[in-house]
């Protein structure tokens, strides 16, 4: 696999985690209520306790882009 390949392919993979992720805030944030009572049916959350896990793994998808995304595409475009 080429410098060239493993940086477009690198690049791919952040483009769709961000769609993803994008994804996710959306539907957070325009159909809450639905998504509360669907997880409702199996976990007993607080409103307070819901909202902060899914801000909590928002914020650890996102780290986790930079981490294992961003981060080695940028340092290939910086050595190629």
């Amino acid at each position: 696999m080429t410098i060239e390949t493993t940086r477009t392919f690198l690049l791919w993979c952040t483009i769709l985690n961000y769609a993803i992720l994008i994804y996710w805030f959306l539907v957070f944030a325009y159909a809450r209520g639905w998504i509360k009572r669907l997880h409702g049916r199996w976990f007993n959350l607080s409103d307070e306790r819901f909202d902060a896990t899914h801000y909590a793994g928002m914020a650890l998808y996102k780290i986790g882009i930079f981490l294992f995304n961003l981060a080695p595409c940028i340092a290939l475009y910086i050595i190629g």
